[in-house]
């Protein structure tokens, strides 16, 4: 068997999904990027959270149904941005997500989302923006913002914008959530984007928006197919999958695959959805 670092599904929404099964899908580490930190309990990944999500008021995503009373959290100036940023700290968040999503309502203005980013600084938190609209995805570039929840999607983006990304951001990559296998205009605009983000040396973290409409609970083979299409090797999706984050985990979890990996990249999805994640003390004992 080939035994891999506990595989991170870097965006999803434990509120909004069952998640019994995502061990025995291979998902041993999660990222709960909005709705309120629940307690966690035995048989589930290794969890990090966002906590609420910071936006302008009337803003993305306070209207939605699916978001749980009290997850959104609603800031209007710079104190009410840096006490906002305090309240996630203080709730055992391990990053802190806003939202610029200019389709759906108001966005934070300049300076408070600026004063989101210095007081993240600050608490030592990493900053992760849903950027949606034009110009949403250089708006939070330019104030610093550390991951993109979604790979840009509303507009193609600059090659040298790419470029300059690349040089200091992760992007999570949820190309799935645009279409579930049947390709829209998002879907084009995302895999372009995050081709030549990762061409020009970008970090590219696996994710899907689990939650978000009929993805399946555990590896998702369209994410992986949808990842090399865009350019990433198989190499570079297990890295893809692997990734901390730049967060700290307990390292309870192992992601573990029956067989040795193919050598033919053909038959490489096939063996990487076989991925179970286990305790780690438990395989310590099997080997």
């Amino acid at each position: 068997m080939t035994v891999l670092p506990a595989f991170l599904d870097a965006h999803i929404h434990l509120c909004l999904i069952d998640p019994s099964t995502l061990l025995a899908g291979g998902i041993g580490r999660v990222l709960d990027l909005g709705g309120l930190r629940g307690d966690e309990t035995n048989g589930l990944p290794e969890t990090a959270y966002a906590n609420q999500f910071l936006t302008a008021p009337g803003g993305y995503p306070a209207r939605r149904s699916w978001a749980q009373p009290g997850s959104v959290a609603t800031v209007a100036t710079s104190a009410e941005a840096a006490a906002a940023v305090d309240r996630q700290a203080l709730a055992g968040a391990s990053v802190v997500k806003i939202t610029l999503n200019s389709v759906a309502g108001p966005v934070l203005a300049d300076d408070v989302l600026a004063a989101v980013v210095a007081r993240a600084r600050e608490r030592r938190l990493p900053v992760v923006a849903h950027a949606e609209g034009v110009g949403q995805a250089l708006r939070a570039f330019t104030a610093g913002v550390d991951i993109y929840a979604h790979t840009p999607f509303s507009e193609r983006l600059d090659d040298d914008l790419v470029e300059a990304m690349a040089a200091r951001m992760s992007w999570i990559s949820t190309l799935d959530i645009h279409g579930w296998g049947t390709p829209t205009d998002d879907f084009t605009r995302a895999s372009d984007n995050l081709a030549r983000f990762h061409a020009a040396g970008g970090h590219v973290l696996y994710g899907t928006d689990l939650g978000n409409g009929p993805l399946p609970v555990g590896l998702n083979r369209r994410e992986i197919e949808a990842l090399l299409a865009a350019g990433l090797s198989p190499d570079a999706v297990i890295a893809a999958l692997t990734s901390t984050g730049g967060l700290e985990w307990a390292w309870d979890r192992v992601t573990v695959i029956p067989g040795p990996r193919p050598s033919d990249p053909a038959a490489f999805v096939d063996w990487i959805c076989t991925a179970r994640a286990r305790a780690a003390t438990e395989v310590k004992e099997d080997l």
